[in-house]
């Protein structure tokens, strides 16, 4: 039985390495000295209890070099720490024109808050007139070429989405350990090569930057369609594809996420959407836990208490992970030993994945920003009321 197990682990990475998209390069990056044309563009920012974060935020998209017509939209979405008060200033005093703040109305039933706030955003005469359509959340900081540089890869490839993966924060104990991680397992499920080609269905998207052609939203009803979604980039993301459109996601070098994580922030963050990714399945938890013991778990194991052939394949796939894990380790400026850590990291990424089902069970699953979700066809209800 060891020397299964180890044969299927080996072979997991091999297939990982050589059939899975390349994922593990950690690219393609959007090159940011390009030009672009004079679309109009119009920001959304769907805002909930961002006032630590907001300011600059903004700022920075006011700060954008781009010779067209941008229009920059914050909905706030029923904030209760200053978020609306710091947007409002802003646009008193820097904004003019261009920035406005949106009071969100009550968020109705089977609508997540995030989407309700961007459905509103899209309706407004600016959105509705624009060519094309930035998402991006209020704790995201985006560099002066930064919207330039979007429009020159989406006018110049004819793209219907262009996405990015932010440069995530990465300086807390818990984001040094974990961050990284996250975004090699964001690669694993969304091999950018494989959303970026036409013949795959498989579609991803990075909702701290989303720029989406204003026809293309409307082919889809905005986000009427996935108005119930908690991983609400990714499903608008396959809403565009099958559709028809053209998208692309690769890695920012324009765009930073201000948010700082500890340790029950990056676990709380796992939990919200984990089982949701599972489509709420019982089955495919338990597929998903042995199919982590065997990728993560055997090969340490199997290198230091195995013995044979099943040790020496343990060892082989315990040097071909952390070997994956090295181009990700190096964008956010990790020592290369951490590859050797990664099934320890994988542990708490599946212990947070358990959890996420535990709540959803026990009717808390979703909870973000003093909301509970439940589940997709149950009415949102704030925690004060449970």
């Amino acid at each position: 039985m060891l020397t299964a197990l180890a044969v299927a682990s080996l072979a997991a990475w091999i297939y990982l390495a050589g059939f899975r998209g390349r994922f593990w390069r950690s690219g393609p990056v959007l090159r940011t000295d390009e030009p672009s044309g004079r679309a109009k563009v119009t920001a959304i920012v769907p805002a909930r209890n961002e006032a630590e974060h907001v300011a600059r935020s903004l700022r920075s998209l006011l700060a954008q070099d781009y010779a067209g017509e941008l229009a920059i939209l914050l909905v706030d979405d029923d904030s209760a720490d200053g978020t609306a008060r710091i947007a409002h200033s802003i646009a008193m005093s820097a904004g003019g024109a261009r920035l406005r703040m949106i009071r969100g109305t009550p968020l109705p039933q089977g609508w997540s808050g995030k989407l309700w706030a961007v459905h509103q955003g899209l309706a407004d005469v600016k959105a509705r007139d624009a060519d094309f359509v930035l998402l991006t959340d209020a704790d995201i900081e985006h560099a002066p070429g930064h919207l330039a540089a979007l429009l020159a890869k989406a006018e110049r490839e004819g793209l219907d989405l262009v996405s990015e993966m932010v440069r995530l924060h990465c300086d807390t104990a818990a984001e040094r350990a974990l961050i990284p991680a996250f975004v090699f397992f964001f690669q694993m499920l969304y091999p950018f090569a494989w959303v970026a080609d036409q013949r795959r269905p498989t579609a991803g998207a990075a909702g701290g930057t989303m720029l989406l052609r204003r026809v293309a939203l409307d082919r889809v009803e905005g986000v009427r369609r996935i108005r119930s979604e908690w991983i609400d980039d990714c499903a608008l993301a396959a809403e565009i594809k099958r559709a028809g459109g053209r998208i692309w996601l690769g890695h920012a070098e324009g765009a930073v996420s201000l948010r700082v994580n500890g340790w029950s922030d990056a676990w709380k963050m796992i939990a919200r959407t984990a089982y949701a990714q599972l489509d709420f399945s019982l089955l495919k938890l338990m597929a998903c836990v042995a199919g982590m013991g065997v990728v993560y778990c055997a090969p340490p194991l199997l290198a230091l208490f195995g013995h044979g052939p099943g040790r020496l394949m343990g060892a082989l796939a315990w040097a071909a992970l952390a070997a994956l894990f090295q181009p990700t380790l190096k964008r956010y400026r990790r020592s290369p030993v951490w590859g050797l850590t990664l099934p320890c990291v994988g542990l708490f990424y599946l212990g947070a994945t358990v959890a996420s089902a535990v709540l959803h069970y026990a009717g808390r699953g979703g909870g973000w920003k003093q909301r509970v979700y439940g589940t997709r066809q149950k009415s949102l209800r704030t925690e004060t009321d449970t």
